[in-house]
């Protein structure tokens, strides 16, 4: 009697094990009700959730390579029991056809709708749509499943490129050192489970108003002066995708250099309560002679800067040096003090440069015959000592940064008269350089001790700590609205022409 106790109970554990399995797996949906009451096709009056789910997940695989996610799209569609969500969600509602109107419009943003297959949906959407397109129940299959990928993926990649961009600039650039936020497996899963499209594409749609500025010119065809009408096209096209970074500047008080526009502002509450002019690094495209032409070797798109330009960059001033030390970089001191000390003998005491060697301080340099030193194994180390010839000037603001640059008074006052200011090593100098330590520190003590220190007629390095730091962003604008219209300036740094020329490789 206990065997045949105990053999019920397995049996009997056995079924509440089946019932709850098949009781915690996922329904399908009435995949054929849903569509032969939308479409009235008798095709799909035979369609098979199971057999639909064995052709998507083959499908998923097939697809794969044309999947810019392929992994978060196929573990969204496990988790959801390889049903067409879009499909028969959406498709009854003829959202699919709004999508679609949204990818055809891309152009409005300067994108080229291909980027989001808007005429393959639109084909496969007018085939599902007719009741006498699709004759079997497999050529129904194969077409939702391929129109439920595209969907998918299109709409991740649209969602992306109006919240973020088309492009990572970290992937393009060379010099680019800001913080940018890119799109994470959060925000495009997101894309997907939402339940009203429309509301979903009108949410993300970009509303600043410098970029619906550039967006009505672009619309309205806009020709920039001195320029063509095609090279305005794409001015406009790449400042449109770099309003799309999430790399703006979110604190109300900051400092901003705008390299093109050789220009720094200290804004505050999205005024600006400072400006002037600057020096920048040299750039690759100062002559604009290679404007909006592709720039590759090899036919491959690769940014290659020239040694003195100025990078893109974020970071925090926190401190100043009044009276400042020039430790001269190796390549300034290779390619150029080294060349001047062997035309001149005293041109290094001129200069106020100290040279050393192994640490220790040369006494007599004069003496050396710079002329039969090697520029590519120097053993020697310079610094410039503090005074009016010091090519720092009287002043210089400290961030930390990758690149060793720094914002910096200057005793060449010459160049800021001139329209191309892109002539400095890679460092910013500043017109107004006690202005700006003015509006950092403020009324009080330490500014006084900074006006005092930059007058001594025998100077002495000093540091002085912010006492908040300010953050500063150093970016590349070509075009920008200011007053009612738009401002353009050109690419001397050619990366315009690395951005524009990466944005068309996308359609190849």
């Amino acid at each position: 009697m206990n065997k045949i106790s105990r053999y019920t109970q397995i049996v009997l554990l056995s079924l509440l094990v089946l019932l709850v399995v098949n009781g915690c797996k996922k329904k399908h949906s009435p995949m054929a009700q849903i569509l032969f009451k939308k479409y009235q096709n008798k095709v799909y009056n035979n369609l098979d959730p199971e057999a639909f789910s064995t052709v998507f997940q083959q499908m998923l695989v097939e697809k794969k390579a044309l999947m810019t996610n392929p992994k978060l799209i196929s573990a969204f569609y496990e988790q959801h029991n390889y049903e067409p969500m879009f499909v028969l969600q959406h498709l009854p509602k003829d959202e699919l056809q709004v999508v679609a109107s949204y990818y055809q419009r891309a152009g409005e943003h300067g994108l080229d709708p291909k980027l989001f297959q808007f005429d393959r949906i639109s084909e496969l959407l007018k085939k599902i749509g007719d009741k006498n397109s699709i004759k079997t129940v497999d050529e129904a299959y194969q077409n939702m499943a391929e129109l439920e990928i595209l969907t998918a993926n299109s709409l991740i990649n649209y969602s992306n490129a109006m919240q973020f961009g088309v492009i990572s600039p970290k992937k393009i650039y060379a010099r680019y050192f800001t913080e940018t936020k890119r799109p994470d497996s959060l925000n495009m899963t997101h894309a997907l489970e939402v339940n009203n499209l429309k509301s979903f594409l009108d949410s993300i749609q970009p509303k600043n108003p410098q970029y619906l500025a550039l967006q009505k010119a672009l619309q309205s065809g806009e020709t920039a002066p001195g320029m063509s009408k095609t090279e305005t096209e794409r001015i406009l096209k790449v400042n449109l995708e770099r309003l799309r970074w999430k790399n703006k500047p979110t604190e109300e008080r900051y400092v901003i250099v705008n390299i093109p526009d050789y220009r720094l502002d200290v804004m505050d509450h999205d005024s600006s309560v400072l400006n002037m002019k600057v020096c920048v690094g040299e750039g690759r495209n100062k002559t604009n002679q290679d404007n909006l032409a592709e720039y590759s070797e090899d036919d491959k798109v690769r940014d290659v800067p020239f040694t003195r330009e100025t990078p893109q960059l974020n970071s925090a001033i926190n401190s100043v040096q009044v009276n400042p030390i020039w430790n001269i970089p190796q390549s300034i001191a290779s390619n150029e003090i080294i060349k001047e000390a062997a035309e001149d003998p005293y041109y290094l005491s001129n200069k106020n440069i100290d040279v050393y060697k192994g640490g220790k301080k040369v006494e007599d340099p004069e003496t050396i015959n710079w002329a039969s030193v090697s520029k590519d194994n120097l053993p020697y180390t310079f610094k410039q000592q503090s005074g009016g010839d010091n090519s720092l000037g009287k002043i210089k603001f400290l961030f930390p940064n990758k690149s060793s640059v720094y914002l910096h008074d200057t005793p060449a006052q010459a160049p800021f008269k001139q329209a191309m200011r892109a002539v400095s090593h890679g460092c910013v100098r500043l017109e107004k350089p006690l202005d700006l330590a003015h509006v950092l520190f403020g009324d009080g003590g330490q500014f006084e001790q900074i006006k005092e220190d930059m007058q001594e007629t025998d100077p002495k390095a000093r540091n002085l700590s912010l006492p908040k730091k300010v953050p500063v962003y150093i970016t590349y604008v070509t075009c920008w609205a200011e007053n009612g219209k738009l401002v353009y300036r050109p690419d001397v740094y050619g990366l315009d022409i690395v951005l524009y020329t990466h944005i068309q490789k996308m359609l190849s």
